[in-house]
């Protein structure tokens, strides 16, 4: 299954090279695929013999025979009308075509690209192996930084790790606010079907009902609808994706769980032309029940998904360092979140697992709790998986394995039972909440490099390491002159 997925995949990628001269960039290329893909598989399911056959949801006059056909100009406009009359349609059509255009201009090149996807019969590949081919196309499109595309683009290994210590059950509602291009969905998904044996009423509400996301960026909410539908996940009228702002408003659902990894980028911002149609970047401050106001997008999203969730549910949420030590309104989030809620494990992250550039990175668990005047928090047990640990997207990724330790001191099947190890601490509430700012940035482990200086990380890493530190530093100083530029606009209204 691996090789027949790897070769399709490396087939079907290569054909970018030749499109790069054109200045069609990776994630144009992969939004040019997901259009074909769809449009081939659509027909394939159209074709098939009666007991099998799924009606074509794509209007005659836009399909894939009407566009297979032709060539030249001709199919360069059938093409681009396509696309544009797709994009009005509802449900899953409208979602994966909304607002798409066509970014290969030469017809020569746009017929090859049809013909690629003409040869492979989608419909007669299993699942898994659909799956693996476009999950392998989302990763090789996160590695163009230059795109910034891999900021929707979670390392699956950590997910995966995740979603094993969460251990989702068949009848859970799962939300992810940011679901980028479904990792955590789709990973939440594989769990349940390996690990229980579903009646078809448990597997008709996995596919339809029970996991669902917000995206706000269009070009990758298409990505992740396609990426679900491929699954097998989503109907025609019941698209799992909400193409919207998750922060913008109080929530009209609530979950047993929510798995997510907000997009990063500190300051909730919005570009406005002035008169004289000069951009400038203004921050945005949601006006929310319950909301610490803050122009910082993870703390609100920390609050945003605190509210989401039903009470005793569950969440599992990636962050930024500064979610954990940043005063002012953050120190008050913290102390909220931990009177309202159980936050009881802390995953620190290594360096060098984004391809996202200068991410220090955490995930932090949390149950939900029914209102009281007593904290819920007790113990906030913490693993360091970042000291003198040190990744690289080239030569040395993070693998499950690397994660199997976190996954035994965690002890999803009983919390309460756990032991401190070398790398897992545990902190007690009244040790948090005496802490300068309510600070949860812990560590305790002395880093080698500092002690031996005979033996340091190779170049390499050590070069990552200041990247990351100054760009993590740069992040702070732009957040810190922004809150300056608001307080002063603020003070001049």
């Amino acid at each position: 299954m691996a090789n027949e997925a790897s070769t399709i995949s490396n087939r079907i990628w290569n054909y970018c090279n030749v499109l790069k001269d054109d200045g069609v960039s990776y994630s144009d290329y992969l939004e040019q695929l997901t259009f074909l893909i769809f449009l081939k598989m659509d027909d394939e399911n159209d074709s098939l013999p009666p007991s099998f056959r799924i009606p074509s949801r794509v209007p005659e006059t836009y399909n894939w025979k009407a566009l297979r056909k032709l060539e030249g100009d001709a199919l360069e406009i059938q093409y681009r009308h396509t696309l544009e009359n797709l994009g009005k349609e509802h449900g899953m059509l409208g979602t994966i075509f909304r607002k798409a255009q066509n970014k290969i201009q030469d017809p020569a090149k746009l017929k090859r690209l049809v013909n690629l996807i003409e040869g492979e019969n989608w419909s007669q590949l299993k699942v898994d192996v659909k799956s693996e081919i476009y999950e392998s196309l989302l990763e090789r499109n996160a590695q163009d930084t230059k795109s910034g595309a891999g900021q929707y683009f979670t390392p699956r290994d950590l997910i995966k790790a995740i979603v094993a210590v969460m251990r989702p059950a068949p009848d859970t509602k799962i939300h992810d606010p940011a679901s980028g291009t479904g990792g955590f969905l789709l990973a939440a998904y594989a769990f349940i079907t390996k690990n229980y044996t579903l009646d078809q009423k448990q597997k008709d509400f996995l596919r339809e009902k029970a996991l669902s996301g917000n995206e706000i960026v269009d070009a990758t909410a298409r990505l992740c609808v396609m990426n679900l539908y491929l699954h097998g996940i989503g109907d025609d009228n019941d698209v799992p994706i909400n193409v919207d702002d998750s922060l913008k408003s109080d929530p009209s659902e609530f979950y047993q769980m929510v798995l997510t990894n907000p997009p990063f980028g500190k300051k909730s911002s919005v570009t406005i032309i002035d008169e004289g149609g000069k951009a400038g970047k203004e921050s945005v401050i949601y006006q929310r029940t319950g909301f610490t106001q803050t122009s910082n997008k993870q703390l609100n999203f920390v609050q945003h998904i605190s509210a989401q969730l039903e009470t005793h549910g569950r969440a599992a949420v990636v962050v930024p360092d500064n979610v954990l030590f940043e005063g002012g309104a953050g120190e008050t989030i913290r102390k909220k979140l931990l009177k309202t809620c159980d936050v009881h494990t802390l995953l620190r992250l290594p360096t060098g697992i984004f391809y996202a550039q200068g991410v220090k990175a955490n995930v932090i668990f949390f149950d939900k709790k029914p209102g009281r005047e007593e904290a819920w928090t007790k113990k906030l047990w913490i693993y360091d998986l970042r000291t003198n640990k040190h990744f690289t997207l080239k030569t040395n990724q993070l693998d499950e394995t690397d994660l199997q330790d976190f996954i035994e001191c965690y002890n999803p099947t009983n919390r309460n039972e756990r032991t401190e190890t070398e790398r897992f601490k545990c902190f007690n509430y009244d040790e948090l909440i005496q802490r300068d700012k309510t600070s949860l940035d812990i560590f305790w482990l002395k880093d080698d490099s500092l002690e031996d200086s005979a033996n340091l990380p190779a170049p390499d890493i050590l070069a990552q390491d200041i990247l990351e530190n100054l760009q993590a530093a740069m992040e702070q100083f732009s957040g810190i002159y922004e809150e300056l530029n608001l307080t002063t606009e603020l003070a001049q209204i």
